[in-house]
């Protein structure tokens, strides 16, 4: 099994899996928030919400922290991409840094690694080129005016670091080298090569450029303002091995950096609004890269904080893109989640608002932005009729897809009683015919039965499977892995690779199991066991074990015998059937039969 980020090719799983185990969760989170040991386990205040007893866990042990109060759990990767807004593969890489390590990559793909590296130093340059044009550049006076026009002062400017690319089709490309320059300028997506022939030209001419930061403060693309006539207005950087729109939020670096742990994040349509409402004071607004919001986009802002504010103009393009945000938020949306939309009067955006009505008026349109649910249903009323009849239907219709969008048990309780408000009609039988749709949810997996002190019941699979999480040397006493394979019971083909993974990597710790299986159906069982103790000590775990595997053993003997009697009901029996039957039943009545009596 691999893991999701490893289906790109970028960085093999075993690297992965040992440099879980080689680092001391315990350290790493212990470098960031104080942590107190008490018993086995160390615990802190959470940094993940707000609370006045420690309710957060970090298990030395397991290499796995949970917090008993918001659910938050995970691995030092998890904690590294939650805690320091990271992505995975910028996790592993701050993670393997720390313990003096380097990231190797795949085979076939170290050419485009080794270059990607380097992009952001070509880009940092050529950042710095631009901030220098426009203090020194002849043609820059117009940007300039146009910047002291939009009321921006020069410490706005500096923190976004904002440059000018002066006309002309190759004044970058000269000044960061010449011939030396074009492969990386080129793959970086600064400069544009001309069909059918090897000359290269400058991507962004004659604009005011903004440079965009990841995360970590690394210049990964531009978005450059045309200030003649030549369309588009707006002009980013393409797609890159580093830049991906989709993905990517101006002014989120800056957000990060001024709060850590921002208790609102304000999304905005533009560039100028986000430096704009930064200068007034309002650090947290970020802006898509020329995109609609993206599932991407609300991954990222919930990994920093609980609440976002979509705020765009209040004219059509500015609805529209209202909406596609709300659809793209449904997915996403958490119990915990406050997502809210703001849209502004009709021929005003959030540079111009702030700097007329000024701060406590735009942050007070802020805190009275309309909840999600909210806002849904008074778009979804906007454009429906007005005979009851109709209404149902088209409410109905219309609700049917957002309501299968969503995965909060809390919002979708919340939307279908207003809904059934809105269609005139009772909130079960709405109920009842959206999940007749076929588009409706599929019911959420029931919860597992729980046994003494709230802990899953211990069924023979959940039993060898949790404590090979707890203690992963035991899978050496399990034997081959092959024979679990064959077993035709709901667990044994993950028992199997479990157990191949243990034994090919006897170093391995928990939290490399839960890594290797991250971003799959299987990791979510996983976490749910890693969250489990064991009733009996570590001494006795062995024993425990070894008890698990026979059960199961005994319950694929039964299920197997049971085939073939009911095979041989209805159909004869091929010779090899019938001595693996015969074999089957020798091997459970050995089993079964009681030991001897002694003395």
């Amino acid at each position: 099994m691999v893991s999701e980020q490893m289906t790109s090719g970028r960085i093999p799983q075993t690297f992965i899996n040992d440099l879980v185990s080689r680092a001391d969760i315990v350290d790493i989170i212990g470098a960031r928030i104080p942590l107190k040991k008490t018993g086995r386990n160390y615990w802190a205040r959470c940094p993940f919400h707000n609370e006045k007893t420690p309710s957060f866990s970090v298990n030395s042990d397991k290499q796995f922290y949970q917090c008993f109060g918001c659910g938050v759990h995970g691995t030092v990767i998890s904690f590294l991409m939650d805690y320091d807004h990271l992505e995975f593969p910028e996790a592993v890489e701050e993670l393997a840094r720390g313990l003096g390590l380097s990231v190797p990559r795949e085979a076939g793909s170290a050419k485009a690694t080794g270059s990607r590296r380097d992009l952001p130093g070509w880009l940092e340059e050529a950042a710095r080129y631009y901030q220098r044009m426009l203090a020194e550049h002849p043609e820059a006076e117009t940007a300039r005016a146009y910047l002291t026009r939009r009321g921006l002062n020069a410490a706005a400017i500096a923190r976004f670091r904002i440059g000018y690319a002066p006309s002309g089709w190759d004044n970058l490309l000269v000044a960061l080298g010449g011939e030396s320059a074009r492969e990386p300028l080129l793959e970086a997506g600064m400069l544009t090569k001309k069909e059918d022939t090897d000359r290269m030209y400058d991507r962004f001419r004659g604009r005011i450029m903004f440079p965009i930061e990841n995360q970590r403060g690394q210049i990964i693309g531009f978005g450059g303002r045309s200030l003649n006539d030549d369309p588009p207005k707006y002009l980013n950087s393409p797609e890159t091995p580093i830049f991906h729109k989709g993905r990517e939020l101006y002014g989120l670096h800056q957000a990060v950096e001024h709060t850590r742990s921002p208790e609102c994040l304000l999304v905005v349509e533009g560039y100028m609004d986000v430096v704009a409402l930064a200068q007034y004071g309002i650090s947290y607004a970020v802006a898509t890269l020329g995109t609609a919001t993206t599932t991407d986009h609300l991954r990222r802002l919930f990994r920093i904080t609980s609440r976002v504010v979509f705020c765009f103009d209040g004219d059509k393009a500015g609805r529209t893109a209202a909406w596609r945000a709300l659809e793209a938020s449904l997915p996403e949306l958490r119990d915990q989640h406050d997502i809210r939309f703001l849209l502004l009067p009709e021929g005003e955006d959030p540079d111009t608002l702030v700097r007329g009505e000024g701060l406590q008026a735009f942050t007070a349109r802020i805190q009275q932005a309309t909840p999600v649910i909210e806002y849904l249903l008074a778009t979804l009323q906007a454009q429906i009729s007005t005979n009851k009849t109709d209404r149902q239907a088209q409410v109905l219709e219309r609700a049917r897809p957002l309501v299968a969008k969503l995965s909060s048990d809390i919002y979708r309780a919340l939307l279908v009683r207003e809904l059934a408000e809105l269609a005139e009609i009772s909130p079960d039988k709405l109920s009842t015919l959206m999940q007749a749709s076929p588009t409706a949810p599929k019911p959420a997996p029931k919860e597992p039965r729980k046994g003494r002190q709230g802990q899953a019941h211990p069924s023979p699979m959940r039993t060898a499977v949790g404590l090979l999480l707890a203690r992963p040397e035991l899978a050496k006493l399990a034997g081959d892995p092959v024979r679990f394979a064959g077993w035709g019971i709901p667990g044994a083909s993950l028992l199997a690779e479990i157990l191949t993974l243990l034994q090919t990597q006897p170093n391995l710790k928990s939290a490399a199991i839960l890594e290797h299986w991250r971003g799959t159906e299987t990791e979510r069982y996983l976490v749910q066991l890693a969250q489990w103790t064991p009733l009996v000590p570590p001494e006795g775990m062995a024993i425990e074990l070894q008890d698990a595997l026979e059960r199961l053993e005994q319950q694929a003997l039964e299920q197997e015998t049971a085939r073939l009697v009911e095979k041989s009901h209805v159909a004869t029996l091929t010779e090899a059937e019938k001595v693996q039957l015969r074999i089957l039943c020798t091997r459970k009545s050995a089993r079964t039969t009681p030991p001897p009596e002694i003395g």
